[in-house]
């Protein structure tokens, strides 16, 4: 019930998951497009039901790389079935699925110069993108990410850029979008979403920021997005494009057990998209509660006033993208290490 409140007041609902028995319920929910990981990846692999799969790549004599990779695309095809009639019904404005690219083009060790990263965002985005309409190729707004957005939204790849915190990251990853986007031929399916990061920055500033009062501390994570947000609004007002360009409130999930599970999703409903963890469906789902417009509400000017005196945005960004950095790459490492383990296990089995 809560569930169709929140997608009545005008937000799209996507689910943090792939898993094809979440995604079947989730859509039964409401929801309209999905997203993928490696943490994803890794939970489906280890359930142990796509091993009949698994052992027909390990028959095609492919490495574990190419394994993890086929994997992704397998289950990535399998929710784009699911959504597609929603794409189909929408002309192409909802009902995507999200496909991330190599992590490692991102690890601190193994990563190559900026220049091959770039170069290998493109040529992967184009190699996992094309051919695909119902989904979307993940970027994340680091800088060789940023430098391969405008060649990759030129080429007609459609993207979410992710791991976004700050208006600095926003704004870069829009506008090399938007130049790309101009040197397509036509604009009649050109879609992308910017995905926020909303939770995360509560909890840095709690750590980071404790001097907040009790009224800002908490908030400062909502405030950010609906800024970010409203500008995304204001942009792409005037464009007078067939698809909308939307903002992907991410990291939904309530870190803090005193929190209401609701706390992220009833701040923003309204308007966009909102990924959700499947935990979070179900909890929200079950609250059995009205929700409304808020996403373009905001605290009182004087919560306001504080969190721009006291919080350093660009320490904010740097903390949380060497952190994030960190997270992107070290899953896609086990996942690596998951796939190792399952191929030899399978390979006995075969023995």
């Amino acid at each position: 019930m809560s569930l169709q409140s929140l997608i009545q007041s005008g937000t799209k609902l996507w689910l943090d998951s792939i898993d094809p028995d979440l995604v079947e319920r989730n859509r039964a929910l409401g929801a309209t497009g999905a997203t993928s990981n490696p943490i994803i990846i890794a939970d489906i692999i280890n359930t142990g039901r796509f091993d009949a799969h698994m052992r027909a790549l390990i028959d095609e004599r492919m490495d574990d790389a190419a394994i993890l990779w086929e994997m992704t695309d397998y289950l990535v095809r399998r929710a784009q079935q699911v959504f597609l009639p929603v794409w189909e019904h929408t002309r192409g404005n909802d009902g995507y699925v999200s496909f991330e690219l190599d992590p490692l083009l991102e690890d601190r060790e193994l990563g190559p110069p900026h220049a091959k990263r770039v170069r290998e965002y493109v040529e992967l985005g184009k190699h996992w993108g094309r051919g695909h309409v119902n989904r979307l190729i993940k970027i994340p707004a680091t800088a060789a990410g940023l430098d391969a957005l405008e060649e990759l939204a030129a080429c007609g790849i459609n993207l979410n850029v992710t791991l976004i915190f700050s208006e600095r990251q926003y704004r870069s990853a829009r506008d090399a979008v938007w130049r790309g986007a101009q040197r397509r031929r036509d604009l009649d399916h050109f879609k992308s979403v910017y995905s926020i990061f909303v939770s995360r920055v509560d909890v840095y500033t709690e750590k980071q920021v404790p001097e907040l009062s009790p009224a800002a501390q908490g908030q400062v994570g909502i405030v950010n997005v609906k800024r970010l947000w409203r500008l995304n609004q204001d942009f792409w007002r005037d464009k007078k494009l067939p698809l909308q360009q939307e903002i992907v409130f991410a990291s939904t999930g309530t870190k803090k057990p005193q929190d209401p599970p609701d706390k992220y999703v009833e701040a923003l409903a309204g308007s966009d998209i909102q990924t959700n963890p499947p935990a979070t469906n179900d909890a929200v789902d079950g609250l059995a509660k009205p929700y409304t417009r808020q996403v373009d509400r905001l605290p009182d000017p004087a919560v306001l006033d504080e969190i721009d005196a006291k919080v350093d945005v660009a320490k904010l960004e740097a903390v949380l993208m060497d952190e994030g950095t960190a997270k992107f790459a070290e899953p896609h490492k086990s996942l690596l290490q998951l796939i190792a383990r399952k191929h030899r296990s399978l390979e006995q089995e075969i023995a």
